[in-house]
């Protein structure tokens, strides 16, 4: 029976990568799924928010490679 940290996580190494994966995955959610999901909700709601303001000319916005080139000249 796999009863301690290190045996649990010895046997999860040994599994192929795609079940690592799925596990990793699995294992990630079960944290605080609950919180996660009124995260995610105001992460959406933020981001039609920013839509909202581009399309309505409210934001200027600056190509990528600008703010790239921008963040290179402070460094």
């Amino acid at each position: 029976m796999v009863n301690t940290y290190d045996q649990v996580f010895h046997a999860a190494l040994s599994l192929p990568p795609g079940l690592r994966a799925m596990l990793a995955e699995h294992l990630f959610k079960s944290l605080d799924a609950q919180n996660q999901e009124e995260i995610d909700a105001l992460w959406a709601e933020l981001a039609e928010q920013r839509l909202q303001a581009i399309e309505q000319g409210e934001v200027t916005l600056i190509p990528g490679e600008q703010v790239l080139r921008d963040l290179r000249a402070r460094s």
